[in-house]
Parts: structure tokens; sequence; C-alpha cells
């Protein structure tokens, strides 16, 4: 399965929830916001939300500075 994911294309193995594409990339859930197709998601509804073929996901991470 293909989807954009912060703008480059990836492949899939099938449908998986942002939660699981999270953990696949190694990400803190503490650290990034997510957006699927143009719709922030919530990160209570990350285990919730599948990616379909062709989703556009965005995920960008926090960084503190002062």
């Amino acid at each position: 399965m293909k989807i954009l994911l912060n703008g480059e294309e990836k492949i899939l193995s099938g449908k998986i929830t942002v939660a699981e594409l999270v953990a696949q990339l190694e990400l803190d859930v503490k650290k990034i916001a997510v957006e699927k197709d143009l719709e922030i998601v919530n990160p209570s509804d990350f285990s919730a939300v599948l990616i379909d073929e062709g989703s556009r996901i965005e995920i960008v991470h926090f960084i503190g500075g002062g």
C-alpha cells in the first residue's frame, strides 16, 4: 500500500493505524503531531485511525527552544 509520508512516497505492507506507523518509525508520541489527509489526529485516537491507500500523512516534531 502506498502513502505519502511528509511528502515522500512510502510503501506499507498493509493497512495499519497511526499508532502502528508511529511505533514503526520509533517516534515518541509525546513529541509529535500527526495530520492525516489534512486533519490533525488527536493522540488519543492514534490507535483507532486507520491509514488507507493514498493517505497523506504529515508528522511534525516539537522542538524546544528559548
